[in-house]
């Protein structure tokens, strides 16, 4: 019975090298790329302060999850990250009961988002079309009414930023 260890050891050999790993571990962002410049996202719709959440959201998440540099200037940048917001909508989802108004309203945000080399023009990374969606609340409480839609917007930010600077290292 000394050989089953051996034996099993043999077995799963193969299923070492199986091509699986890990996600989060792999960088498709070209070895001459050390900074990146991401400036401020064109805007196609009439939601105005997601053009200013959404680079800096992207900003915090390179600097926090990556060996990448920010730059301001796009012309001292190895890679520029361009975005544009073509369309946002916003609409109830939950209404009182009582008294038919909103309490919960959804945001639908579509980007268009690319990742470019500076000086090959080459582009390292692209989605012509990113989704996102976020709720937030609206108290029926006059007295009490807080204004949430730009803490939904922070949050769809944060969001984005997440998932664009995962979808960036991973060339998904």
């Amino acid at each position: 019975m000394r050989f089953w260890p051996s034996a099993a050891a043999v077995l799963l050999l193969p299923l070492a090298a199986c091509g699986y790993h890990v996600s989060g571990n792999g960088d498709k962002i070209p070895k001459t790329v050390q900074t990146i410049a991401i400036p401020a996202f064109k805007n196609l719709t009439v939601r105005y302060r997601l053009t200013d959440y959404l680079p800096q959201a992207i900003s915090r998440e390179f600097i926090a999850r990556t060996r990448y540099a920010v730059v301001p200037d796009p012309d001292k940048a190895d890679a520029i990250l361009k975005g544009a917001i073509v369309n946002y909508v916003s609409f109830p989802v939950i209404n009182d009961q009582a008294t038919g108004l909103a309490t919960v309203v959804q945001m639908n945000v579509t980007l268009q988002m690319s990742l470019t080399d500076r000086r090959t023009h080459e582009i390292i990374w692209s989605n012509p079309s990113f989704e996102y969606r976020q709720r937030y609340e609206i108290s029926l409480d006059q007295t009490a009414y807080f204004e949430e839609s730009n803490e939904g917007l922070h949050r769809l930010s944060n969001d984005v930023a997440r998932d664009v600077v995962s979808a960036i290292l991973e060339n998904f």
